[in-house]
């Protein structure tokens, strides 16, 4: 009878994810907080990454190569200065996300200002190119409850949504006009629920942005719901008073 029998002469690979260098890359506290402090959507240089993470500049060098090697930063070149960011959207996702299946571990909080920077953090911030934190997850929410958004099988856009959005002035955000996804989910660190993201959630954050609604703090992803912000959002979507504070004066910025 005939089989198929492996020749042990012939070499044969097969490719699989290596979940465990993945895993080895964030294991390190530095590497973890240099990918969380670009949460913030921005392009940082190495000594800006290095005195955030208290690190020295060679040390954060090393951390940056590892990083970037691994696919989780992409960098680019200005003069004799390197800037990094995370890769994509999908990184900043996967990162949220980790950090929300993460155990939480103590941390000294050595003032009031840092204790008042710790709370706004949760209130507002930004997750790569979109809004998370309990005003976030307060969004998302709001628009299940009123139809804009649907949990079929995940969660969709509805056609109401769809015309809620024209309504303000976003433009078109379907899977045609942005090479990601339509309506995606991220889960929350310090809420413990979902917040949105995906190109809806990417527009949503725009034109907050632009409409002053919401600014952001050019040292942190801290953002601060502004006055225009809290009427509007109330009008929109009907948030609770929880949900539109703490605000915040910004800092000064980087450099």
């Amino acid at each position: 009878m005939y089989m198929n029998r492996w020749d042990a002469d012939q070499e044969s690979l097969a490719e699989t994810p290596d979940l465990a260098a993945l895993a080895a890359l964030l294991a390190d506290r530095t590497r973890a907080a240099i990918c969380m402090a670009l949460l913030d959507g921005g392009t940082w240089t190495a000594g800006e990454l290095a005195e955030y993470a208290s690190v020295a500049p060679s040390t954060t060098t090393e951390h940056l190569n590892l990083l970037v090697s691994g696919g989780l930063l992409a960098e680019e070149r200005r003069g004799r200065r390197r800037y990094v960011r995370l890769a994509g959207p999908d990184t900043a996702e996967t990162l949220e996300n980790l950090a929300g299946l993460a155990p939480y571990r103590p941390v000294p909080i050595r003032s009031l200002a840092e204790a008042n920077q710790r709370r706004a953090l949760h209130h507002a911030r930004t997750c790569y190119d979109h809004i998370a934190g309990a005003l976030g997850v307060a969004l998302a929410e709001a628009m299940t409850e009123r139809g804009l958004l649907a949990r079929d099988y995940g969660l969709v856009l509805t056609a109401a949504g769809a015309q809620w959005l024209t309504a303000l002035g976003i433009p078109d955000t379907g899977p045609s006009a942005a090479h990601r996804a339509h309506v995606r989910t991220c889960f929350d660190w310090t809420v413990r629920r979902q917040h949105l993201s995906g190109a809806v959630g990417a527009a949503l954050y725009r034109h907050a942005v632009d409409r002053a609604w919401i600014v952001k703090s050019p040292t942190t992803r801290i953002l601060g719901v502004t006055a225009a912000g809290r009427t509007a959002f109330r009008d929109c979507l009907g948030l609770p008073e929880e949900a539109l504070f703490p605000s915040f004066t910004p800092a000064a910025p980087r450099g």
